[in-house]
C-alpha cells in the first residue's frame, strides 16, 4: 500500500517546506542519527542496548524529536536519519535490521520507528527549528533473510519477482560492471541486487521517492552504495526527488570519486576521511599525506563545497577506537568541519564514542545521558559557532576552496575565506602530552593585515600580526588553533568577553562577575529544585532562544553556556519556548532571555535583569520578550 495518493501527496506537499536546493544546503551542519540508537519515546537513559547482539533497541522518531534542542544546541542545522522503510523480519549472526539497510517493501514505514504521523511530527518538529530534515535511502537492493539462492522474491514489495533483479553472483571489486550488477550481503542475509536499469525498476523508484518527499516534507536525502548502481540511473532519479542529494561513493581514490559528482549533487568525502584519520590518529600520523590527497581531491572535485566532510559514521571505526587523546581528536574534528564541505558529526561523538569495526560504532546515546557540558560537545558548538559566523560574513566563505598554507612534519595550516572573513586553522598531531609547537605564517600565507587583531575561538584569545602581518602560533598541549580577525565578531556570540557581547557591554546594569546571592530557606532538604522557565517570544527560522544569568547553571551571563530553551509547545498564536533548569533553593538568580540568530549572533532583550528566589520545590515561571 502506498503512503498516500499520488494527488494526496501532491497536495500535502503545498503545505510543507520546500526542499533545500543543493546551493542551501551548502551552508548547513548536519549531525547523523541512527534512529534506533538515538532515542527512545519513553526518554530512557538506561534501558539496555549491547551493541554486539546486533538487535533493535527501541530508537524512534518520537524519541529524536524530543532530543532536537540537544541537537540544536551544538549548532547544527540538519539532521540525517536512518532510512525509514519496513525492513525484514528476524535475527541471524549478522544481526537484525534495526540499522534500516534491509528493505522488504519500501511503500510501508519501519513500524519500530514510528507511524506516518510521527515522521512528519518529525519534520514539521525541525523545521519549526528553522532545521532541515535529510533522510538515507537505499536504491540498490532489497533484502532476505537467508541465502542468494534461495529468496523468496514474492515477500519483496514492490519488486516481487525475480525478473526485477540481477542474477545472484558476488561483487568483484576490481570490476565496476560486477560492482553495479553482483549481489552484497551473504548467505546469512542475502541483498537482491535490482537491475535498475530496467525501465520499470525506475519509473518505481521515480513515483516512490517523489511521494516520499512531497508527503513527509523531506529537504535533503543520503544514498546508500550509490557506487553500486549504474551512473545513468541518477538523473531521472534526483529530477523526481527535486532535492539535495549525497551518494556514498566507499572508496579512498579521489579519482574514483570525483567522477561520481557528475551524476548526483555531493558526495561522501571519503578520501579526505582517510587522510585525517592516518594524520591524527597518532602522533606518527603523515601530515604530508594529508596535504598531498587535498591538492589531489582539490584539482580532481568538481564542487568540494557539496561534499560531506566527516571524521565517523556508522561505517567505520570511531575516532576514539584508535586513540583516546584529546588533543589528537579535537584536530580531527576541527579539520573535519572547517574544511571545504558540509560538515557531519555522527551521533555519540560528542561524547568520544570508542566503538570499533561495526557493529561496535553504533552504541546508544541515550546512555551518555545527552549531557551538554561534556569536552566534545563543547568543542563542536564552537566550531558550527565560527563556520557560521565567516559564513553570514561573507557567503562566498562556502566555495572558497580551503588549501594547505604551511606543513611540516607535525603541523599544518589550512586558510579558507576570502581576505577580511578568512578561516586560518592551525593543527598538529604532537599530542596532548607535547611541548609547545610554534607555526610562522606570512601575510601572503594567510592575508592578515598589519597590526591585525586576531582571535583563537577555541580559547578565547588574542593574536596580534607583526609590522607586515605575519603571525606566530603557538599550539600548548597539542590543541589546534582557529584564528578569525578580531573586528569580525563584533556582535557574535563567539568569545563575549573580548567581542563585547555580554551583559556588560550590552544592556544589563549587572557586572558578569556579581555573585548570586543566597537566602536561606529554613526546612528545605533539597539540594537543587526544578524551574521550568516559559518565554513567550516570537522567533523566524534559524533563530533559538536561551537563558541567560549569574549562575553556572545559566551560563555565567556567557551565551554559549546558556540553557537553550526547546521549541516542542511553539506555535504561530502561542510562541513559547520553554527549558527546565536545576538551581539551588534560596537562590537570588539574576537572569535574560538571549536571541541566537543561525549565524551565532546573540540578541538580549531589555533591561533591567530579571531575578528570582529559587524556592524549595519546582516551580514555572511565565514571561514575555521585553
Amino acid at each position: 500500500m502506498k503512503f498516500l495518493t499520488i494527488a494526496t501527496a501532491l497536495l500535502s506537499g503545498l503545505t510543507g517546506v520546500v526542499g533545500l536546493s543543493a546551493a542551501e544546503w551548502r551552508k548547513q551542519s548536519i549531525y547523523q542519527v541512527v534512529t534506533d540508537r538515538f532515542a527512545r519515546t519513553d526518554n530512557s537513559t538506561t534501558a539496555s542496548c549491547v551493541t554486539t547482539q546486533q538487535v533493535y533497541c527501541g530508537g524512534t522518531w518520537r524519541g529524536l524529536i524530543s532530543k532536537l534542542d540537544y541537537i540544536k544546541g551544538m549548532g547544527f542545522t540538519a539532521v540525517w536519519i536512518s532510512p525509514v522503510v519496513k525492513q525484514i523480519d528476524g535475527n541471524s549472526r549478522d544481526g537484525s535490521s534495526y540499522h534500516g539497510y534491509w528493505a522488504k517493501d519500501i511503500w510501508a514505514l519501519n513500524p519500530a520507528f514510528g507511524t506516518a504521523d510521527d515522521l512528519k511530527a518529525l519534520s514539521a518538529a525541525l523545521h519549526a527549528r528553522g532545521m532541515y530534515l535529510m533522510v538515507d535511502i537505499v536504491t540498490n537492493h532489497m533484502a532476505y533473510m537467508g541465502c542468494a539462492a534461495c529468496v523468496d522474491y514474492g515477500s519483496l514489495s514492490p519488486f516481487s519477482s525475480s525478473s526485477y533483479y540481477h542474477s545472484p553472483c558476488w561483487i568483484n571489486y576490481n570490476s565496476q560492471t560486477s560492482v553495479e550488477t553482483c549481489w552484497q550481503g551473504s548467505d546469512v542475509v542475502s541483498l537482491p541486487d535490482l537491475r535498475t536499469e530496467s525501465a520499470e525498476v525506475r519509473r518505481i523508484w521515480n513515483d516512490w521517492i517523489s511521494q516520499m518527499v512531497s508527503t513527509y516534507s523531506i529537504d535533503g536525502l543520503r544514498v546508500d552504495s550509490m557506487k553500486h548502481v549504474e551512473t545513468s540511473f541518477w538523473s531521472g532519479f534526483n529530477s523526481a526527488a527535486g532535492v539535495y542529494l549525497i551518494g556514498e561513493v566507499f572508496n579512498g581514490d579521489p579519482l574514483y570519486v570525483a567522477p561520481y559528482q557528475n551524476y548526483m549533487d555531493g558526495v561522501m568525502d571519503y578520501p579526505s576521511y582517510y587522510w585525517i584519520l592516518r594524520a591524527f590518529q597518532s602522533t606518527s600520523g603523515s601530515i604530508a599525506g594529508l596535504v598531498n590527497g587535498l591538492n589531489t581531491l582539490k584539482g580532481a572535485a568538481k564542487d568540494l563545497s557539496l561534499y560531506g566532510s566527516f571524521l565517523e559514521n556508522h561505517d567505520v571505526e570511531r575516532f576514539a577506537s584508535f586513540t583516546n587523546d584529546m588533543a589528537l581528536t579535537k584536530n580531527a574534528i576541527a579539520f573535519t568541519m572547517l574544511k571545504d564541505g558540509i560538515p557531519i558529526i555522527y551521533q555519540g561523538q560528542e561524547h568520544q564514542y570508542a566503538g570499533g569495526a561495526t557493529p561496535n560504532n553504533r552504541e546508544a546515546v541515550w546512555f551518555s545521558g545527552y549531557s551538554t557540558n561534556s569536552e566534545l560537545y563543547k568543542w563542536i558548538t564552537k566550531l558550527n559557532q565560527i563556520r557560521s559566523r565567516a559564513i553570514a560574513d561573507d557567503p562566498r566563505y562556502l566555495t572558497y576552496n580551503a588549501f594547505p598554507i604551511y606543513s611540516d612534519s607535525r603541523s599544518v595550516a589550512v586558510r579558507k575565506g576570502y581576505t577580511g572573513s578568512q578561516v586560518v586553522g592551525v593543527y598538529t598531531n604532537a599530542g596532548s602530552s607535547s611541548s609547545s609547537v610554534t607555526v610562522t605564517l606570512s601575510s601572503s600565507a594567510t592575508g592578515f593585515e598589519a597590526n591585525q587583531r586576531l582571535v583563537d575561538v577555541m580559547s578565547c584569545s588574542t593574536l596580534t600580526a607583526d609590522s607586515s602581518g605575519g603571525i606566530s602560533v603557538t599550539l600548548n598541549g597539542g590543541l589546534p588553533r582557529i584564528l578569525y580577525p578580531l573586528a569580525r565578531l563584533s556582535g557574535s556570540a563567539i568569545c563575549p568577553d573580548l567581542t563585547g557581547n555580554n551583559p556588560t557591554t550590552t544592556a544589563t546594569p549587572v557586572s558578569s562577575s556579581a555573585a548570586p546571592t543566597s537566602t536561606s530557606l529554613p526546612g528545605c532538604a533539597l539540594a537543587t529544585a526544578d524551574i521550568t522557565f516559559n518565554h513567550r517570544v516570537t522567533t523566524v527560522y534559524g533563530e533559538s532562544i536561551k537563558i541567560v544569568g549569574n549562575v553556572a547553571a545559566l551560563g555565567n551571563w556567557v551565551p554559549a553556556s546558556g540553557v537553550a530553551l526547546g521549541a516542542s509547545q511553539y506555535t504561530a498564536s502561542n510562541p513559547v519556548w520553554s527549558g527546565t533548569v536545576k538551581l539551588a533553593p534560596g537562590t537570588v538568580v539574576q537572569y535574560k532571555f538571549v536571541k541566537i540568530s543561525s549565524s551565532g549572533a546573540a540578541t538580549w532583550e531589555s533591561d533591567p535583569n530579571r531575578s528570582y528566589t529559587v524556592p524549595c520545590a519546582a516551580a514555572t515561571v511565565t514571561s514575555s520578550w521585553k
